[in-house]
């Protein structure tokens, strides 16, 4: 198979879930060139439709607690309403996309997360990702849209972080492609100082993520997005940029090498 350049672009669940954004994101997101796949969250959604259901959403450092019946509202939501809005959003653009999780042709499989301190329930961890079957979509001119739930191959599914899923995604996808992995959210890239949306870093090495951290300026939630574009990288993907959900073609934000 011929490498070819091939973007995967990760967005928050807050861009796909109001009209304007997820307008305005399908719309982007149809312009960019050759091969692509994206991957979508949802939480703000799953948390609205288990409070009408009567189901507490638990939160701990960010991350879901999927019981049983919290599995059945991320189900619903994330493979159906959010991923298929999308899908058929861009299939009026002109764009050939599949809805996938990760139980679809065995494309993610996960293990459930074992018990340490936190129970979190039915959450996946990223076992393997079957990088030549969405290869073959893509080069069939097929473009995936992946929500955040894989399966355990023993008919479990699971409830699966939407950040890990893109990064395994792009590793599996590296020795078929030129991947550039886009992670897209609120603000216009890693800032150096966060209540200054235009202090923008523009490119981070290992060693100035480690200086970074170290000096307070990469905190919280950030930290285990950039490990993630660290081991992407390490395990063959081109690039790993971190942009606004303004910018799916990655031209701007932070670039991570």
């Amino acid at each position: 198979m011929v490498n070819r350049q091939l973007s995967i672009i990760k967005v928050g669940g807050k861009i796909v879930e109001e009209p304007e954004s997820l307008q305005q994101l399908l719309d982007d997101f149809a312009t960019i060139e050759g091969p692509k796949v994206l991957v979508h969250g949802g939480g703000r959604s799953a948390t609205k439709l288990a409070s009408t259901l009567g189901i507490e959403s638990k939160m701990v450092n960010g991350r879901r607690i999927t019981d049983a019946e919290t599995l059945k509202v991320v189900t619903m939501v994330y493979g159906g309403l959010v991923n298929k809005n999308i899908v058929a959003g861009l299939q009026a653009r002109g764009v050939n996309a599949v809805g996938l999780t990760g139980a679809d042709m065995n494309v993610i499989l996960s293990d459930k997360r074992p018990v340490k301190d936190i129970d979190y329930g039915f959450v996946g961890d990223v076992k393997q990702v079957d990088g030549k079957r969405l290869a073959d979509l893509l080069q069939a001119g097929i473009i995936p849209v992946m929500a955040p739930l894989t399966h355990d191959g023993k008919g479990n599914i699971l409830n699966t972080n939407a950040d890990t899923i893109a990064g395994e995604t792009a590793k599996g996808l590296a020795p078929y492609f030129d991947v550039t992995l886009i992670y897209c959210f609120e603000k216009k890239g890693v800032l150096r100082d966060e209540n200054d949306d235009d202090s923008v870093i523009p490119t981070i090495t290992r060693q100035q993520f480690t200086d970074l951290v170290a000096q307070g300026v990469i905190q919280g939630g950030m930290i285990p997005k950039l490990e993630n574009a660290f081991q992407a990288l390490h395990a063959g993907v081109k690039q790993v940029v971190i942009t606004s959900a303004n910018d799916v073609s990655g031209q701007q934000g932070t670039k991570i090498f």
